[in-house]
């Protein structure tokens, strides 16, 4: 049996490694980035009109007379008179020879014999060179990284892409993965069971939660029948990149699995972690780099290996809002709900009835982990936390 650090740190060295495509820019949308993106010029390219109003250069603008009118889309006109303006409209190239943008908001046009005048309704005082101008390369200059590679791809990203022209871009295959649930004491959601039976559920929690980030899973059914586990499993693998199964792991008489993922060539990598719930947990990986998260059949334990080794989690803490008491010299994974405090997040743990408690999870956020080596957890102490509600 190992530690959680340890258990941890395998899955992440035999993390499974995708494989690389071209996809067009709208089919890349929720995929994962495989290329950094480059700025292919300044950002914005020109000195940018950022309000409507006219444009004039401040040090020297007397008489206000319009020359003419920029538009946006419009290549740039120049300022004749240094004592003038310019109309400009917003997303215009600033005209050369101006600095300063003064918003219609703050000006009177006015029109005399076929000539305009602007007349600025504010104080000259409160005006500001470079006001209401988006200075060329302000935001990224040409070469900048913009999108690096890893990121997941979303409508911000789309748009970053196309305004660099990337209508094509590389992207990670999506793995395919294979939700198997085992047991015969398990029926299909809409068939009535037997007073021995119970509805599957484990195999839907796992395919709703890859669907939350965007993962689609294919859903399977085993019984504990040796024969059909190998054949099944054997085809599964074939055409899955990652196997995530429930059940079937532990000690019991028909536990069939960690032997038969073992004569199907998927390498043991640790069987048993020194936590509660999920200490059946077995991982492995095949020669041909297929991944197998083969997580205890109690629901809670399904969802804490999930969550724990297969889910990519940004490292959160929280302060315990009750003391918890686990003598057991392991780690242990209690469900909270969490809420703000003083700007601190608390944890309130609901121990419940053990891993088989699932409907307990409807009213917490995640899990408090709690290290092994103690027994006493207090009330004001932080602790880590693995999330599984926003």
């Amino acid at each position: 049996m190992i530690s959680v650090n340890e258990a941890l740190k395998i899955v992440k060295e035999n993390a499974f490694i995708p494989s690389i495509s071209e996809f067009s820019l709208l089919e890349s949308l929720g995929l994962i980035l495989a290329e950094n993106i480059i700025a292919d010029r300044d950002f914005p390219p020109f000195n940018r009109v950022a309000m409507d109003g006219i444009a004039l250069r401040k040090s020297e603008a007397k008489a206000f007379e319009v020359e003419t009118i920029q538009y946006a889309g419009e290549k740039q006109k120049n300022l004749q008179n240094p004592q003038n303006c310019i109309e400009v409209m917003t997303g215009a190239v600033l005209p050369l020879g101006c600095d300063t943008v003064i918003r219609y908001e703050d000006v009177e046009i006015q029109e005399n014999e076929g000539v305009k005048y602007a007349k600025i309704t504010i104080p000259f005082s409160e005006i500001t060179s470079g006001q209401n101008v988006h200075p060329k390369g302000s935001n990224r200059k040409a070469g900048d990284i913009l999108l690096k590679k890893g990121l997941k791809i979303s409508p911000p990203e789309i748009a970053v892409m196309a305004s660099v022209g990337k209508d094509k871009v590389l992207v990670e295959n999506p793995p395919r993965i294979a939700v198997i649930s085992t047991g015969d004491e398990l029926v299909e959601v809409t068939q009535n069971p037997a007073p021995y039976q119970i509805r599957m559920s484990n195999s839907y929690m796992l395919a709703g939660a890859l669907a939350q980030v965007g993962i689609k899973a294919n859903l399977f059914h085993l019984t504990d029948d040796k024969e059909l586990l190998f054949s099944k499993l054997q085809e599964i693998l074939l055409n899955h990149d990652i196997l995530l199964l429930s059940g079937g792991v532990s000690a019991g008489k028909k536990d069939f699995i960690p032997e038969i993922l073992t004569n199907l060539g998927v390498k043991k990598l640790f069987h048993k972690v020194a936590q509660k719930p999920g200490k059946p947990f077995w991982f492995g990986k095949s020669a041909e780099g297929k991944t197998v998260f083969a997580l205890p059949g109690n629901p809670v334990s399904t969802f804490l290996c999930f969550c724990k080794y297969f889910l990519t989690q940004k490292e959160e803490q929280v302060i315990l809002d009750k003391d918890v008491f686990f003598k057991p010299n392991i780690t242990y994974f209690v469900p909270v709900k969490t809420y703000f405090q003083n700007g601190k997040m608390m944890a309130t743990p609901f121990e419940g009835s053990g891993s088989a408690d699932f409907a307990n999870l409807t009213d917490c956020d995640g899990f408090v982990e709690l290290l092994a080596d103690n027994q006493v957890f207090r009330a004001g102490e932080v602790f880590g936390f693995v999330r599984f509600r926003d």
